[in-house]
C-alpha cells in the first residue's frame, strides 16, 4: 500500500535504534570493483556480522540469484536468505526508513502500526559525484523489503540515505551539512526545507546539524553515522582523536563545540562521550591490487585513508555490534567505552571490519533495523 500523506500527519515517527526489532536486513557484498579479492573476504565479515545479530533477533540478508547459493552455505540456517537484485549491498542506505505509530491501549502505550519511507537515491552524488554509475536496482530495494513485508510504503523525492540522520526517539534528529546541503543531494533545497521535510517525515522536532562529518568519509560526504550518534535522549558517542596533527582533530572539536552548546528537542544539554578513532588506516597496496579499477566505481586506491570509526556499529536487541578493525589499543578501548555507554548490552566485536571500511561504511552501514510491532 502506498500512502500518500507526509507520515507525522498520521502520526508515525521513526524510533530510535535501540527500541525492540523485529528483524534486521542485510545485503550481500559481490561487486569487485568495489571489494576486494570478489568479496570474498567482505562476505566473510558479513557473515560474521549477521551472524552475531541473529543470536538476539531475526536477520533477512538479501543476495542476487548469483550469489543466493553461495551466502545461503556461508550463512547458519536460521538466517534467512532472499534473493533480490540490487547495485550494492549498503542497506542502511538504500534499505527503507522504518517509521512507527503508537496506540495507548489500557496495558500502556504500544506500536500498532508500522510504515517504511522509500527515499530518492542516488549512488551518494549522483552521475559526477556518485561511488557507481548504475544504482537502478539499488533504488528499488526499500520497495521489495516492505512489499515482502506487506508494510505500507511512503515515498518521497528527497535524495536521503539512512546513513545521514539518526534520532533519538523523542524528536531530535543528527545529522551533518557536509552530507544533506551538498550541492549533489537535493541543490534546489535550502536548509530550512530540508529540515522541514524531516520534520514531516520522520516526526521529529528538532534537527542538529553538525557541520562535518568523520575526516576522509569522502564517498557518503560526512554520513552521520560515522561521526555522531545517539545512546539514549541527552547522550551522544563523538569520533574523537586526541592526535592535534590529526585532520580528524579540528572536526571533533568542532563537533564537540557545537554539541555543548546545544539542546535537544526536549531542552536537556547534551552528555557527550568520546569515541577515539582507530589509526589512521591507510589501504595498502595488497589491498588496492584487489580490487577491479574500472569506469565504473570510484577508484579505491593505495594510501587512502580509511573513513574507520567505532561509532559504526549497530544497536541490536540487548547487544552492540561493533566493528573491530585490528588496532588492538582503540580496538580494546572502543569495548570498554561501548560497554560503559551501554550497561544493559552485550558488546560483540567483530573482527576483520576492516574489510568493511575497504569499500566505504561499516557495520551500521550494512544494517537497517526494522521496528517491532
Amino acid at each position: 500500500m502506498h500512502l500518500h500523506e507526509a507520515p507525522a500527519t498520521l502520526g508515525f515517527h521513526m524510533p530510535a535504534e535501540w527500541e525492540p526489532h523485529a528483524q534486521c536486513w542485510m545485503g550481500w557484498p559481490e561487486r569487485p570493483d568495489n571489494w576486494r579479492d570478489g568479496a570474498v573476504h567482505a562476505q566473510r565479515v558479513f557473515a560474521s556480522v549477521a551472524s552475531a545479530i541473529s543470536r538476539f533477533e531475526a536477520v533477512t540478508v538479501c543476495a542476487s540469484s548469483a550469489q543466493w547459493e553461495n551466502a545461503r552455505s556461508q550463512l547458519p540456517e536460521h538466517i534467512r536468505v532472499v534473493e533480490m537484485s540490487m547495485n550494492d549491498s549498503w542497506f542502511r542506505d538504500i534499505g527503507p526508513t522504518f517509521v512507527v505509530r503508537r496506540s495507548t491501549p489500557e496495558a500502556g502505550i504500544a506500536v500498532d502500526r508500522i510504515a517504511g519511507i522509500d527515499w530518492n537515491f542516488n549512488s551518494w552524488g549522483g552521475f559526477e559525484d556518485g561511488c557507481y554509475f548504475d544504482w537502478n536496482l539499488d533504488s528499488l530495494v526499500a520497495k521489495k523489503i516492505l512489499d515482502i513485508e506487506k508494510i505500507p510504503r511512503f515515498s518521497h523525492s528527497m535524495v536521503l540515505e539512512g546513513g545521514s540522520i539518526h534520532v533519538d526517539g523523542e524528536g531530535t534528529c543528527l545529522t551533518t551539512e557536509e552530507c544533506l546541503l551538498n550541492k549533489n543531494r537535493n541543490p534546489h533545497l535550502s536548509m530550512n526545507q530540508i529540515e522541514d521535510e524531516l520534520k514531516a517525515y520522520l516526526g521529529v522536532r528538532k534537527v542538529i546539524w553538525l557541520p562535518r562529518g568523520l575526516y576522509g568519509d569522502d564517498d557518503t560526504n560526512g554520513h552521520i553515522d560515522n561521526m555522531c550518534c545517539f545512546v539514549k535522549p541527552g547522550v551522544v558517542l563523538l569520533s574523537w582523536t586526541d592526535d592535534e596533527t590529526d585532520p580528524q582533530y579540528e572536526r571533533s572539536i568542532e563537533a564537540y563545540s557545537l554539541l555543548s552548546n546545544e539542546t535537544d528537542a526536549n531542552g536537556r544539554k547534551f552528555e557527550i562521550i568520546k569515541l577515539h578513532v582507530p589509526g589512521p588506516l591507510y589501504m595498502t597496496e595488497k589491498e588496492a591490487n584487489g580490487i577491479v579499477q574500472d569506469n565504473d566505481a570510484k577508484p579505491r586506491l593505495q594510501g587512502t585513508r580509511l573513513a574507520a570509526s567505532y561509532v559504526n556499529f549497530y544497536i541490536a536487541n540487548e547487544a552492540i555490534i561493533a566493528p573491530q578493525f585490528g588496532d588492538k589499543k582503540w580496538d580494546n578501548e572502543a569495548i570498554r567505552v561501548l560497554s560503559e555507554a551501554f550497561p544493559h548490552h552485550e558488546v560483540v566485536g567483530i573482527e576483520g571490519s576492516r574489510e568493511i571500511v575497504f569499500a566505504g561504511g561499516n557495520i551500521h552501514c550494512i544494517t537497517q533495523q526494522q521496528p517491532a510491532i
